[in-house]
């Protein structure tokens, strides 16, 4: 093997990664933000500069396949993780409108809401029983929607957009239930790292919530004071699940030790910071000061699992690597010369 990898073998290593590797950009934007909400702006932006560069990555494998081998792209687009394209560029877009970058939030917003219709439509369909936790991504990527449209609505006054948004706040509820009942329990002790997208649903609906929260204490009228009760209630309660989803999986976790590294670990990281980011917004947006403790401390446990699951990616891409350049393939061995 040369000193240097062949580009072939590095298309060919890459071409193998799944649709859910999407979830690392969720994973790492969604950290961004918990670590802005504690004013730790310097890892902020690393962390941010790392997910954009790794969504910039997978958006050009997804244009790509989409021109030069569609049908491979319909294959992947059935599939829950393809989700993961629209929750990612939802939490990107959610971390820009707090910096007050709202032009390219919204320019996020407008993409994930044309990505959205069209790969629920096609998971959907391929929605089945006994299912793994991926199958909780749609309530993921409808909610991230919500997330950034709230967000967006409460940094510009803008009353419209905050009452849209409660449109995939409410289906986002439903869509986890539906999920919930196609969810295989199994997967608690024997999952590969998604089935803790049970519970990070929970958290970016708990955030989603807190978000709406949020839109309506600037001072803008969206709804009356019953309507404003029912949401508080509902985030609390979403809250209030999320963090009992969270012991139980920890659990799980100490019960059924997984430690070896797979892809699907992402998905894990994710439900970690998107917890401490709920947490840490309810406890802003609803003024319970004593939340603000336990979700710092949630953070710096998702910073933790973040740190551990890069470490496990980058010692596999240089394996795949290593194994693509001695073996670059029968594509590449038929055009080598003889």
């Amino acid at each position: 093997m040369s000193s240097a990898t062949h580009p072939s073998a590095l298309r060919t290593w890459w071409a193998q990664r799944p649709p859910a590797a999407g979830a690392a950009v969720m994973a790492t934007g969604i950290v961004s933000v918990a670590l802005h909400l504690t004013g730790r702006e310097v890892l902020s932006r690393i962390t941010l500069a790392l997910a954009c560069a790794a969504w910039l990555i997978l958006a050009a494998n997804f244009v790509y396949l989409l021109l030069a081998d569609h049908a491979q792209w319909v294959k992947r687009a059935g599939t829950p993780g393809a989700l993961t394209a629209v929750a990612a560029t939802t939490v990107l877009g959610t971390r820009f409108s707090l910096l007050g970058w709202t032009l390219l939030a919204a320019v996020l917003l407008a993409l994930a809401s044309l990505l959205w219709p069209w790969l629920l439509f096609l998971v959907v369909q391929h929605w089945g029983r006994r299912m793994p936790g991926a199958v909780f991504l749609g309530c993921v990527a409808t909610e991230g929607l919500t997330v950034l449209a709230a967000t967006l609505a409460a940094a510009t006054s803008t009353p419209w957009l905050a009452h849209v948004a409660l449109v995939p706040f409410w289906l986002g509820i439903v869509l986890y239930l539906i999920a919930l009942f196609r969810f295989d329990l199994r997967q608690v002790a024997r999952g590969s790292g998604d089935h803790w997208v049970a519970g990070g649903a929970l958290a970016i609906s708990a955030l989603a919530g807190a978000k709406l929260l949020a839109a309506a204490g600037t001072g803008m009228y969206l709804w009356n004071a019953d309507d404003q009760a029912v949401l508080h209630d509902v985030t609390v309660l979403l809250l209030t699940l999320d963090l009992a989803w969270y012991a139980v999986l920890l659990a799980a976790e100490i019960a059924w030790p997984r430690l070896r590294y797979d892809v699907r670990r992402w998905s894990t990281v994710f439900p970690l910071g998107m917890t401490a980011a709920a947490t840490l917004s309810v406890a802003a947006v609803l003024d319970v000061p004593w939340l603000d403790a336990p979700g710092r401390a949630l953070l710096w446990i998702a910073v933790a699992g973040w740190l551990a699951v890069a470490t496990g990616a980058v010692l596999r891409a240089r394996s795949g690597l290593r194994s693509a350049d001695a073996d670059p393939g029968p594509a590449v061995r038929s055009t080598a010369p003889r």
